[in-house]
């Protein structure tokens, strides 16, 4: 029956998902938005206002940085943040498109959930960029961002389908997170950014229960090694993301130094770099691979790969 629950068939155990393709069509379009509803006109962002929620930013834990100085960290790590979900949905796109076209029509309703994802991506993308544009318009100083997009795409997509399948359901389940555990409740944060990752998350609630879909399909009937494989490629993309996060800190030390005038000695420029590249840890890698949905879905490919996961996240937490 088109649009009928599927319940996963592959090597591992565990309860099963039953997420339906027709549920989440239905319930995209109730959440479904337009990026001029959004940003645009007078809807900007407000640079006397935190961006970041404190969890994820960790500007506090710099005890030498004044209010002012932390104020303008926490808003260079949000445009580091808008620019960096724009650089993983231009993989993540190319990836479902991938994923779904072989298979057009063997259930209409997968076909529409998936396809309606894609378009929600590419939503996604310009609406970062906009929002970045609007960042750069008015924050004053140049904030560098690694990249290209394209580069870090064909970097991602080289890898085992499994694992960068793995990866964008990390980065799915990263972003509810993100959302319900520390930007829903910020008081203090400025209402516009908010906003964006308000939106975002809507969407990217369904997002997650497709791309859990999608990794139980490439899984399905796999062996424990090749399982494996697919957990090996997911490490080594998490290592290659988080030598750009290293890389990351540096510009926003860089980029922070510039807009405050302020040159940090060298212990002060060692614990920025050190506290800061452990809150980009968090906040890329530590909040995706610890997530208990994540780690469920792992656990029904196979608990040793769970286990194997477990004992690697407390470095990036």
């Amino acid at each position: 029956m088109l649009g009928a629950t599927i319940v996963e068939n592959n090597t591992g155990t565990g309860a099963a998902h039953q997420y339906d393709y027709r549920e989440t069509i239905v319930a995209s379009q109730k959440v479904n938005w337009r990026i001029e509803d959004i940003i645009g006109g007078e809807k900007k962002l407000d640079f006397s206002k935190r961006f970041m929620p404190e969890s994820l930013a960790r500007v506090e834990e710099l005890a030498f940085l004044n209010d002012e100085e932390k104020r303008a960290l926490n808003q260079i790590r949000g445009h580091a943040y808008l620019s960096i979900f724009g650089l993983v949905e231009e993989f993540i796109l190319p990836f479902v498109i991938d994923h779904v076209r072989p298979s057009l029509d063997d259930d209409d309703y997968r076909a529409r959930a998936f396809l309606q994802f894609a378009g929600e991506e590419a939503k996604h993308i310009q609406l970062f960029k906009l929002f970045s544009d609007d960042f750069k318009s008015n924050f004053g100083t140049d904030c560098k961002v690694i990249g290209p997009a394209a580069e870090v795409a064909k970097a991602v997509l080289a890898h085992d389908p499994l694992g960068v399948a793995l990866v964008i359901l990390h980065i799915e389940w990263m972003t509810q997170r993100h959302y319900i555990e520390s930007i829903k409740e910020d008081a203090g944060a400025d209402p516009q950014f908010k906003s964006l990752l308000k939106n975002h998350w809507l969407e990217e609630a369904q997002h997650a229960k497709l791309d859990t879909r999608m990794v139980e399909e490439l899984a399905a009937g796999m062996s424990a090694d090749q399982i494996e494989k697919g957990v090996d490629g997911y490490l080594d993309i998490g290592g290659f993301l988080d030598q750009g996060v290293k890389q990351q800190t540096l510009f926003d030390l860089e980029a922070f130094e510039a807009a405050t005038g302020r040159l940090l000695n060298s212990e002060e420029r060692d614990e920025f770099i050190e506290k800061q590249h452990q809150a980009n840890r968090w906040t890329y890698i530590g909040t995706g691979m610890t997530h208990p949905k994540f780690l469920e879905t792992l656990e029904n490919l196979d608990p040793k790969q769970r286990e194997r996961i477990e004992a690697v996240a407390p470095a990036f937490c």
